[in-house]
């Protein structure tokens, strides 16, 4: 019987955000085979394009979104579901954070959202986007 290949999660987040570029660094390094996950900054055309496509507005107009957003299956995930989504996708032990999907979603995202507000003040920001190493440029879009 063969294993049915899925398409990878496309995550899109701030490329200016120090706290992101943590989540991304994270997932590539349990992302041992390469397969799990594709990233792009939402600031790029690409991402802004995704973005367009699936009817998402950043607040205020900003090219980056005050959430982390992710494409699975063809459905767009934001804020607390989308950080339970990708920690269902990782090894052990990060699957275990998907029981926070008992928790009902306005308290969810509204811990989500306290944080995305003060991410830059608490993690820092960077003046551009990261650049994937040559290696790593096929895991982004």
């Amino acid at each position: 019987m063969s294993a049915t290949k899925r398409e990878p999660m496309i995550v899109l987040f701030d490329g200016e955000c120090n706290l992101c570029d943590g989540l991304v660094q994270l997932l590539i390094r349990q992302d041992k085979e390469g397969d799990r996950f594709r990233f792009a900054a939402q600031q790029s055309d690409k991402a802004q394009s995704l973005m367009r496509e699936a009817g998402y507005v950043a607040a205020g107009g900003t090219a980056a979104a005050d959430t982390i957003l992710v494409f699975v299956g063809g459905k767009l995930l934001t804020h607390s579901d989308a950080a339970l989504e990708i920690a269902r996708n990782l090894p052990a032990p990060f699957p275990v954070l998907y029981a926070g999907k008992i928790v009902p979603k306005l308290l969810r995202d509204a811990v989500y959202r306290f944080v995305a507000r003060n991410r830059y003040r608490w993690f820092g920001k960077r003046d551009e986007c990261m650049m994937p190493t040559a290696e790593l440029r096929a895991r982004f879009l």
